[in-house]
């Protein structure tokens, strides 16, 4: 069988997104609107990248229940390869935001059982399974449990590993994997500082301590502030578009497979002008997403 071009590993749940009226404090009961929608790391990047024209496999468990029948169902109307997704008896994950207007986020609880419990069985197929030895991109998300994710390397070995943490909590999960060398990571500028263990002024000095640990390339996003992509030979800083935003939930997932699609399609993608484009692309991509009214 012919292999995806990219595997997405990791989390692929329901997203319960509620939007709050008005500013919020602890205890408070407001008006707002509610919504579900499909979501989880692996599965946001997959979908991104299929809206980009790159045919992505999703690795990850997914209940064997109504929420997981439909969920499959609807993946794979949006041309995401699910036949190697793992369905387990626990129920589908799900992952609960609530939002502040202009789309901060208030708090959220993922819960992620099901990943979590099926420790290594969810990487089966690219270990042993239909798509072993698996030596092309992998995206891999830090929903994955501690111990799946310091044996990644060897649990992967001939895979090109791009890993992405899923929330500053879970940052520190990647620190070995990138010792480890030749995996590229995509942050935010606070999550650089969890896993280098030091405080940044910026990006740009975020991503370079990320390619010093080992990291193949890093994309470092900092709110508003200049983005950063950088490999051993170049840095590129860019600012983002400026633009009101809606719902920031899930666009550091966006920034990933816009990148990733740009670079896929460049000749030179290491280049000082590839990453310039590449960074560009990407920002864009997040901007579009971020003042798109998804509530």
């Amino acid at each position: 069988m012919s292999l995806p071009p990219v595997l997405c590993i990791g989390a692929a749940l329901w997203d319960v997104l509620a939007a709050a009226s008005r500013s919020m404090k602890i205890g408070d009961d407001i008006p707002g609107t509610i919504i579900r929608r499909p979501g989880g790391v692996a599965l946001n990047v997959a979908v991104a990248l299929a809206a980009h024209g790159v045919p992505p496999g999703l690795l990850a468990t997914i209940g064997a229940d109504t929420d997981g029948d439909t969920l499959v169902a609807l993946l794979e109307t949006q041309g995401v390869d699910c036949r190697h997704v793992l369905r387990t008896a626990a129920p589908t994950d799900s992952y609960l935001v609530i939002e502040s207007p202009g789309g901060d986020i208030f708090g959220a609880i993922a819960d992620c059982a099901g990943l979590e419990q099926a420790d290594t069985a969810v990487l089966a197929p690219a270990i042993s399974g239909a798509l072993a030895p698996f030596s092309g991109e992998a995206v891999v998300d830090g929903n994955l449990p501690d111990s799946v994710l310091a044996r990644l390397h060897d649990l992967l070995p001939q895979a090109r590993l791009s890993l992405v943490p899923a929330s500053p909590g879970k940052a520190a999960r990647l620190r070995e994997p990138i010792k480890h060398g030749h995996a590229a990571i995509y942050v935010n500028r606070f999550e650089a500082e969890i896993i280098c263990e030091s405080a940044f002024a910026d990006s740009a000095s975020a991503a370079c301590a990320l390619v010093e640990m080992g990291a193949r390339f890093a994309l470092v996003t900092n709110s508003a502030a200049p983005a950063s992509l950088a490999n051993a030979a170049h840095c590129i800083s860019r600012t983002p578009p400026r633009v009101n935003s809606i719902s920031t939930t899930g666009a550091g997932d966006v920034v990933l497979a816009a990148h990733f699609a740009a670079r896929l399609a460049s000749p030179d993608p290491d280049s000082e002008a590839a990453m310039t484009a590449q960074l560009t692309a990407a920002l864009d991509a997040a901007a579009a997403h971020i003042t798109k009214a998804t509530i």
